[in-house]
């Protein structure tokens, strides 16, 4: 049962979390087996990047992760956020803020003076989120796929829709 007056606790992501990140990176649409997400999350966490979960009462609700890119054309690292999600039953409840505002505050801590977020043009509601905290669609993002022809498929990226 999700309790919808309680703060969610953030904290970084520990292996054990991973059978939750899974079932959370499925809402999103990038299913894989938490034996997977697992070893992603160890190499991870091995590069110093971070990856933040939402929890209450020991549930995990949210997970969004953060990184650190050094950029030549800027004074400072730039901050990414490039994978947030909470469970559906848990929007509206400031999860999703407390995230966040919790990696703003980590990408500050580590020099960045600027966050970028990418979100898929169909994503309109997530478009309006990322918005009322402040974020301005400045650009546009392209794609392209590395692998031949014949091994590409909606897995190879994760989602159709991202």
């Amino acid at each position: 049962m999700v309790l919808p007056h309680l703060a969610p606790e953030i904290r970084a992501a520990r292996p054990d979390d991973a059978p939750a990140l899974a079932a959370l990176l499925a809402e999103l649409g990038f299913p894989a087996p938490a034996a997977t997400i697992a070893e992603r999350l160890d190499a991870l966490l091995s590069t110093a990047e971070v990856v933040l979960v939402a929890a209450r009462e020991r549930t995990v609700l949210g997970l969004l992760t953060v990184h650190v890119t050094p950029v030549l054309h800027r004074p400072a690292p730039v901050g990414r956020l490039t994978a947030l999600v909470v469970t559906e039953r848990a929007h509206g409840q400031g999860v999703g803020r407390a995230l966040v505002a919790a990696a703003e505050r980590e990408l500050a801590r580590r020099g960045c003076q600027l966050v970028e977020v990418t979100s898929n043009t169909r994503l309109t509601a997530a478009h309006a989120f990322y918005e009322q905290l402040g974020y301005q669609a400045t650009s546009v993002r392209f794609k392209k796929s590395l692998l031949p022809v014949d091994r590409r498929s909606v897995a190879d990226d994760g989602c159709e829709q991202c």
